[in-house]
């Protein structure tokens, strides 16, 4: 009897904890079928211009971008925030000029900063929903799919804080570098990415977002 019960609690527990996997996934298909359709970008960045600098060394990695020259200047602090109010995302810390986004989101090396002319790409982690928190940075941005056009994005850098508003998003091949570009030469743009499905590598998720 117990051997019994000890058997039934195990196959249990291996489909609850099947079912908390598959669930996020089959979420994410639904969503990528119904609801990415009515949400895709409408700026979007320009994959016949340059990269302006950027490259990847490795499309197994993620990401594994080098060094850009596009900013003319040093940044004048290390650290900015960022919040996403319609994802309950607030103050997240985002490391200047970094690759490495395991305790905090990162800035693409030579990025501009926020507020001025061009685009701010920052990349952070996505997981299962179910593990995200305000300080878990491998889980991060596990609900950037549930933006839509029209959220706000806001930053705080510098001692001010930049306004962006989000334009749409797309979903990219690890290889399309092309993402780093601003949509135009005249914009400041914002761009988020994170990986999809939620715990996979396959795909990028791209948010693209406009000063306002």
């Amino acid at each position: 009897m117990k051997k019994n019960t000890l058997l039934l609690t195990c196959f249990g527990l291996g489909v609850f904890l099947l079912i908390q996997v598959i669930a996020p996934l089959v979420s994410y298909k639904y969503w990528e079928l119904f609801q990415y359709t009515q949400n895709q970008v409408l700026l979007s960045p320009d994959p016949q211009g340059s990269v302006l600098g950027v490259s990847i060394q490795n499309e197994d990695s993620f990401p594994a971008f080098v060094s850009a020259a596009h900013r003319d200047h040093p940044a004048l602090y290390d650290t900015f925030y960022l919040s996403i109010p319609s994802i309950n995302l607030t103050s997240a810390e985002v490391m200047v000029d970094s690759n490495n986004f395991d305790n905090n989101l990162a800035l693409l090396p030579g990025a501009p900063l926020p507020g001025e002319k061009g685009n701010v790409f920052i990349t952070g982690h996505s997981s299962l929903p179910q593990l995200f928190t305000q300080t878990n940075y491998k889980a991060i941005f596990s609900y950037l799919p549930n933006v839509k056009k029209g959220d706000q994005v806001s930053i705080e850098a510098g001692g001010q804080v930049f306004t962006y508003i989000i334009q749409g998003m797309q979903i990219v091949d690890p290889s399309q570098t092309w993402v780093t570009n601003p949509p135009d030469n005249q914009g400041r743009y914002l761009t988020l990415m994170t990986c999809v499905p939620p715990g996979l590598y396959l795909k990028r998720l791209i948010v693209l977002a406009q000063l306002q």
